[in-house]
């Protein structure tokens, strides 16, 4: 029989731990796996923090059971494009085979909401550029095919059992908890905000844009960025959504509008105060030129209504982290 605590896989990681933080702010019990192999053990701030891995299934059906949980928030996962296409086994292994141990302990032990990380790279390229949830799949990566085989794995799971589940297409995640308490560590990072404010602090010494001849008006990709903080509010709503007993769905996560590179590196620039040395290299492998959401569905299901839809807030909050981090690592 589950209860009312929320366990989140992968919540000493980026992502987790703001909605971890939130979570606990909102007055949840929150009870957080991770190996900590990608997250650190200081961005947990709400609640208990359990090491340990996400595929461990004698792990994972104690924590569901002793700690009454009714809810898996799940984010365990490695997220980096190139990384996939060059080590696909690694993703399928981690992001797919892992989700299926999980998926399978909460039913065993009774657990009938989960909230899964899933990702816009399940779209792939669509021919407009942008993408509703109806959007056929086409990922164009291993990092985009492991995490929609784990939506395939929960719909059928969900067909049959009483488990019912919110997956949650992330875009461009970027920015910090504006009120500076935790925010991205990610060591080698290659998310662009995350290596620009880098590079704006003295940490990189240039930015690199990856393909400059995309059919968009100035030559570089373009994404739908969408601020941590928000991203983590949708996640409470969507528990919310689960409590009152909606039905599984899928919904996109992103504001429906993009940026450019070069758009994010100018507003880098003017946070900083100072131009950017940027360099200009070839495309990267399963990167594609442009992709925005449709996002109208999330607001209606979920009642969700983003606070930080600005690319100065969102630049702002990275590069005040980054600092934060510069002079942390000084003292």
């Amino acid at each position: 029989m589950s209860g009312n605590g929320i366990l989140v896989t992968g919540g000493a990681g980026y992502i987790g731990s703001h909605v971890g933080r939130q979570l606990g702010e909102a007055g949840e019990r929150v009870v957080t796996l991770d190996n900590l192999s990608r997250g650190f053990r200081h961005a947990v701030t709400c609640g208990t923090l359990v090491v340990g891995d996400t595929g461990d299934r004698a792990l994972v059906l104690e924590l569901l059971r002793e700690q009454a949980i009714g809810t898996v928030m799940h984010f365990a996962g490695f997220t980096i494009v190139p990384e996939s296409v060059a080590q696909p086994l690694k993703y399928y292994d981690n992001n797919t085979a892992s989700t299926r141990t999980l998926v399978e302990c909460c039913v065993e032990a009774g657990v009938d909401q989960l909230v899964f990380s899933s990702t816009a790279a399940v779209y792939g390229t669509p021919a407009s550029g942008v993408a509703d949830e109806d959007t056929p799949t086409a990922p164009i990566n291993p990092y985009g095919t492991s995490k929609l085989m784990s939506e395939w794995m929960l719909r059928d799971v969900s067909a049959v059992t009483p488990l019912r589940h919110l997956a949650l297409r992330y875009f461009n995640v970027a920015g910090s908890d504006p009120g500076g308490r935790i925010g991205q560590c990610t060591p080698a990072a290659t998310l662009l905000t995350k290596v620009a404010v880098e590079h704006a602090v003295g940490k990189r010494p240039y930015v690199s844009i990856y393909g400059t001849d995309y059919a968009t008006p100035d030559g570089t990709g373009i994404r739908d960025y969408i601020h941590v903080e928000d991203l983590a509010s949708a996640h409470l709503a969507a528990l919310g959504y689960l409590r009152r007993g909606g039905a599984s769905t899928i919904l996109n996560c992103g504001y429906g509008h993009g940026f450019s590179v070069r758009e994010v590196l100018a507003a880098v620039a003017r946070a900083a105060g100072r131009p950017l040395d940027v360099r200009e290299e070839p495309r990267r492998p399963g990167d594609p030129p442009k992709l925005i959401a449709r996002a109208e569905r999330v607001r209606t299901t979920l009642g969700w209504n983003p606070r930080y839809d600005n690319l100065d807030q969102i630049v702002g909050d990275a590069l005040r982290w980054e600092r934060k981090l510069l002079a942390r690592s000084a003292a």
